[in-house]
């Protein structure tokens, strides 16, 4: 965890809750499932969950017995906080170096363990378009030799992603860019 953060933050599990919530500000998670998912005890987890929740970065809500936690969207610090988790997790890099520069891309979605703010170390790329695959492997390489992570893409057509679309209703997805119709 060699990063931006553990030079300012020197909390491992704070900064491993910062990424899973900021990342994907949709995010909802409860204790249990973290200490687990961060193979830490739950009494470290629930310390840093009520920090973060004393600071109102992050917000509760009680759902039965659990209590989930979600990103404030409203605290003032939010839209630096998500750009700083985006920067620690390479994918502005990931944007700007293959997205931005293949040709014609209609969307770009990243999905799985990254679009839940897990940190896995390999970011799955889903682009739709008509894509010159030798450029964007190229591009990947490149990509992740700077952030130190795998980039797995799957490139498909309009046509093929309306096919494929309902499996992905299931996974984890978050839409990181569109073509713009200007």
């Amino acid at each position: 965890m060699d990063n931006l953060f553990s030079g300012i933050i020197s909390s491992k599990t704070r900064i491993k809750l910062l990424i899973r919530f900021f990342f994907n500000p949709e995010t909802k998670s409860y204790l249990r499932e973290l200490a687990k998912e961060f193979d830490v005890s739950t009494n470290s987890i629930r310390e840093e969950l009520n920090q973060l929740t004393r600071t109102n970065l992050l917000k509760s809500e009680k759902n039965g017995r659990q209590v989930h936690y979600t990103a404030n969207k409203d605290h003032p610090i939010f839209p630096e906080l998500k750009s700083m988790v985006s920067k620690v997790m390479g994918i502005d890099q990931v944007i700007d170096g293959i997205v931005g520069r293949l040709g014609d891309i209609e969307r770009a979605y990243l999905i799985d363990d990254y679009a839940e703010g897990k940190d896995s170390g390999i970011i799955d790329l889903l682009l739709v378009g008509n894509i010159d695959q030798f450029h964007l492997n190229d591009l990947s390489r490149k990509t992740e030799r700077y952030i130190k992570r795998k980039i797995r893409t799957m490139v498909v057509s309009s046509e093929e992603f309306n096919d494929f679309f309902p499996k992905l209703k299931n996974r984890p997805r978050i839409l990181i860019w569109e073509k713009s119709d200007k």
